[in-house]
């Protein structure tokens, strides 16, 4: 016997006769079957949620208010006015105005004198002479479009009137041999594009509208250009970096141009940071990125072969190779196994789902009591304030999954969290390491804006050019350096032949710009 619903839908009964079949059996069949579909509309409507919430939703992960909570304070609210209110005129607020904040100093300033009409000798009324009472001024923030200009060498030469000797100054080094880009040229586009996120194209085009008529391969080798010129660098940010005793490592796909197929692979962009100012270090924040055509773990067990300390990621399978040994200790994030949470809670809120998140909200409350602390303090801290939380929380986990179907997707996310358990509580005895890994996500954050932009890599090597403009750009943010004043600078000094024994005062750590009239004099 088969009972249809609508077109695609049918459920089949065993041809046995229904009066043959054992009641209990039968309840059980059913109750089985109803778990079965229950779990599936589940699953369906978090799916649905998900989607609806990456086209359409907000990025914030914060618990909603309680409407019904909001709607009762208002009743309250309403139920206090009175007779006597009605009538009384009430005065609105004004609109609070901005404060007004004088423009930048160091900016250049450009007078205009505004006359009265009448001159400034004579009254308008009486004819009198007019003599100086004071003025007021304003000022504007203006706007000129980007100035561009040619720097034209002129090397003059001398001969010796005894020997015949001629004398000439040497040709000063050029950003790309027989090339007409300057070294401040191509900071400008590497850095427009990879932090200001202007393809190349754009940024064709508003130079043809200034009227300079530069192709856009043209501009491609520019800023490969600049990538090979701030290889020593990216060399050193990761050779600094890998001596850290915590490294934050993600990974985010980056579609790239599979040759002669007319269409896109799937390459996959990996950050690794270093950042420990959290935990009261002095020791410089830096960042590189490494571009791979696939997502294959080998590429973080090659990067990682000769680190040693603590790794935050999240749970990708490519890492576990790192832990078996021991000599890197995987500290789980418990932001994704909130997000996990959260994702549930959104799609159907039960009170489950909002006491966990607000049990994890309050371990992240006890964080911000020690951020910026020493790592003996904060694993102190922790100790006495957050292992308590962290075993409450395991007990209300535990419970739960003993009550929950296996196959719900809640059940799903705790199991995702019980499995990492070790990794994610081991924070509480290292003092040096974070919560989660939103050090790494914040790193991702240019490269998921940009992308957006530039679509995808035109080739491998153009995805490694990438990583290394990255690598410099994002480590200057760091350490509160401007980028394109660094790379134009450093550029420059690295083709001219800068000392390999130096490249620690070319770091961004280690960088100072020259004073400007240094440089108006050179």
């Amino acid at each position: 016997m088969v009972f249809s619903f609508g077109v695609r839908y049918k459920i089949a009964v065993s041809d046995v006769p229904i009066p043959f079949l054992d009641k209990d059996a039968l309840i059980a069949q059913l109750q089985a079957a109803l778990a079965a579909r229950d779990t599936l509309i589940e699953a369906l409507r978090l799916q649905l949620a998900q989607l609806r919430r990456q086209s359409f939703g907000q990025s914030s992960e914060k618990l909603d208010l309680q409407i019904e909570q909001l709607e009762l304070s208002l009743e309250e609210l309403e139920g206090e006015a009175t007779l006597a209110d009605i009538g009384k005129t009430v005065t609105q607020p004004s609109p609070r105005q901005p404060a007004v904040r004088s423009l930048p100093e160091h900016l250049p300033r450009e007078e205009r004198r505004i006359e009265p009409e009448c001159g400034s000798c004579t009254c308008p009324d009486c004819g009198g002479d007019l003599r100086p009472l004071g003025q007021d001024s304003d000022e504007m923030l203006d706007a000129l479009p980007v100035q561009w200009r040619v720097i034209r060498h002129v090397r003059p030469k001398y001969s010796c009137r005894g020997c015949e000797k001629i004398v000439q100054a040497p040709v000063p080094v050029k950003a790309i041999t027989r090339g007409k880009a300057s070294f401040a040229t191509l900071a400008h586009i590497v850095v427009s594009k990879f932090d200001h996120h202007l393809p190349l194209y754009r940024q064709a085009e508003m130079m043809a509208a200034q009227g300079i008529d530069i192709d856009r391969s043209t501009l491609a080798g520019w800023a490969g250009q600049a990538s090979r010129l701030l290889d020593p660098i990216v060399t050193r940010i990761r050779e600094e970096g890998l001596k850290a005793a915590k490294l934050h490592t993600d990974d985010t796909p980056v579609p790239m141009l599979a040759p002669g197929k007319g269409k896109t692979a799937q390459a996959r962009l990996w950050v690794y940071a270093a950042d420990d100012r959290a935990s009261g270090a002095t020791s410089p924040a830096m960042v590189w990125y490494k571009f791979t055509p696939d997502r294959s773990g080998v590429h973080p067990q090659t990067e990682l072969k000769d680190f040693a300390g603590l790794l935050q990621a999240d749970g990708y399978a490519g890492y576990e190779k790192l832990y078996r040994d021991q000599r890197i200790k995987e500290v789980a994030c418990w932001a994704h196994f909130r997000r996990k949470i959260f994702e549930q809670h959104q799609a159907s809120p039960t009170p489950l789902s909002t006491d966990l998140l607000q049990r994890i909200a309050e371990l992240y409350r006890a964080e911000e009591d020690v951020r910026g602390q020493p790592p003996d303090i904060r694993r102190q801290h922790r100790q006495d304030h957050s292992k308590a939380q962290v075993e409450a929380l395991r007990s209300v986990i535990d419970n739960a999954l003993r009550r929950l179907s296996p196959k719900s997707a809640m059940a799903k996310a705790l199991i995702y969290g019980r499995k990492r358990w070790d990794a994610l509580t081991l924070f509480l005895d290292e003092g040096m390491a974070e919560m989660d890994n939103n050090i790494a996500e914040r790193a991702m954050r240019p490269v998921a804006v940009g992308r957006k932009n530039w679509l995808f890599a035109g080739s491998k090597a153009g995805g490694e050019h990438a990583a290394a403009i990255y690598s410099v750009i994002e480590t200057c943010k760091l350490n509160a350096v401007e980028p394109q004043a660094y790379i134009a600078d450093v550029m420059e000094k690295i083709a001219g032949d800068w000392p390999a024994s130096r490249w620690d005062e070319l770091m961004p750590w280690n960088w100072k710009p020259e004073p400007k009239t240094t440089r108006q004099a050179a």
